[in-house]
């Protein structure tokens, strides 16, 4: 998957619920995770491949994460993301998707993250008052890695 998918609108690739789920589910990459939030964050892509904090990008993000936070491989972005979560919307992933959890032999950081991540985008979207679209564009879908612990091939490895 080229790493421009994700930024199919200059806000980002469109949300929906089904895309959601799919993130959910493991069926993209780590990298597509984090491009579905890094423009919402104010980041850009700088040519070379990497993203870059911007302008629009929040001083405390911008300070922490100069460049593209890795929300699924690292875990100080992936805390800090879950941090950046206004109190008010940390049960939107069960409220609006059903989303229960993962069961006890799915729980690896990677997924955890992943479900982190999609709460994140769910708050996004309360924030700003915009409604979670049923369905949307779709990048193309991967069959769940077969080594969760590893992911997809190409994504980084969990830190």
């Amino acid at each position: 998957m080229p790493p421009a998918e994700a930024a199919a609108t200059p806000a980002g690739y469109p949300l929906s619920r089904a895309l959601l789920e799919a993130v959910l589910a493991d069926r993209t990459s780590d990298r597509f995770v984090c491009e579905l939030i890094w423009p919402r964050l104010g980041y850009g892509p700088d040519g070379s491949g990497t993203w870059s904090a911007g302008p629009a990008t929040e001083a405390s993000w911008r300070e922490s994460f100069p460049i593209e936070p890795q929300f699924i491989a690292q875990r100080p972005a992936s805390v800090a993301l879950t941090r950046s979560i206004p109190k008010e919307h940390k049960q939107l992933l069960k409220e609006q998707l059903g989303f229960g959890g993962y069961r006890i032999g799915e729980l690896y950081p990677r997924r955890t993250r992943r479900a982190t991540a999609v709460n994140w985008l769910l708050a996004h979207l309360a924030q700003r008052g915009e409604p979670l679209p049923e369905t949307g564009p779709l990048p193309e879908l991967r069959e769940q890695p077969a080594d969760p612990v590893a992911g997809h091939p190409g994504d980084l490895p969990i830190s």
